[in-house]
């Protein structure tokens, strides 16, 4: 005797994945970048491959370029050394007197970091002053009020960078 045989459930149709096509925004499948009236000729579609290497190719040029202009107008600005010749209190903070020297080439202003070599707990006692411009091979003697080290006289450490 023969069993009788009854039909399998039909399976869900899936529909295939689809995107927009890049020109004309038409659904495409996944596959294509160009549907059918955009690429009438049927010519080979482009890789993946080589559209992330142009872009990667692209930003390797653009920070080369970056470094080539930073190198271009920032060369020769510097090294500063720089040292505190003296601290004094001033309501609720120091004027500091800082002498810099600019080793470099080129005129420019320096960065320089204040901060308090005998406090080693984490975040420092520090604070950040900006040069005057700097001839080259020059040096500048100012002052500057900063509140950030507190008001207390206490031995300070400088160091300046462009």
């Amino acid at each position: 005797m023969s069993q009788p045989t009854t039909p399998s459930p039909a399976r869900p149709l899936v529909p295939e994945p689809t995107h927009r096509c890049v020109r004309c925004g038409a659904p495409i499948s996944v596959a294509d970048a160009l549907c059918r009236s955009c690429n009438p000729a049927g010519l080979k579609q482009p890789a993946a491959s080589q559209a992330h290497g142009t872009i990667f190719l692209g930003i390797a040029i653009a920070v080369v370029g970056m470094a080539a202009a930073a190198t271009f107008f920032l060369g020769g600005v510097g090294p500063f050394s720089a040292a505190i010749r003296s601290a004094a209190p001033d309501g609720d903070g120091l004027v500091l007197t800082l002498a810099v020297d600019n080793a470099g080439s080129r005129a420019g202003h320096a960065s320089c970091r204040v901060w308090d070599p005998t406090y080693l707990a984490n975040p420092p006692v520090e604070t950040f002053v900006r040069t005057p411009e700097i001839a080259p091979g020059g040096s500048v003697v100012f002052d500057q009020r900063v509140t950030g080290l507190g008001a207390a006289v206490r031995p300070l450490a400088v160091s300046c960078s462009r």
